[in-house]
């Protein structure tokens, strides 16, 4: 490993898979060692196993958020899609009722 002026050794950067990165998450939630003695254990920065942490918890969270009790689960993004489906389908029915409205309220015009 490379040193670094305070005396330090530099980490050579290790890009894990996201089974790995599953496997780092299960060891902290099980509680198989420290943050500092699991990133040493899969040659990664401490950081990197915070990271994994938060992403997994909001990866959890975002999913538990778009759960609804008798629906399947579907995504975040599905879900808002969806909404706007409706909405658009709502403004598109409420603008054809208006020109209607319109249409006959000034009648039928001349062509010319």
């Amino acid at each position: 490993m490379a040193e670094q002026p305070g005396g330090g050794q530099r980490r050579r950067r290790r890009h894990l898979t996201p089974q790995e990165k599953y496997q780092v998450w299960q060891e902290v939630v099980a509680g198989q060692g420290t943050q500092r003695e699991i990133a040493d254990r899969w040659g990664i920065d401490r950081s990197t196993v915070t990271h994994i942490i938060k992403l997994a918890k909001q990866g959890a969270l975002d999913r538990l958020a778009s759960s609804r009790p008798g629906r399947p689960g579907k995504s975040a993004a599905e879900l808002a899609l969806e909404d706007a489906q409706a909405e658009i389908e709502r403004l598109r029915a409420t603008v054809t009722e208006q020109a209607v409205e319109l249409h006959l309220f000034r009648g039928k015009g001349r062509w010319d």
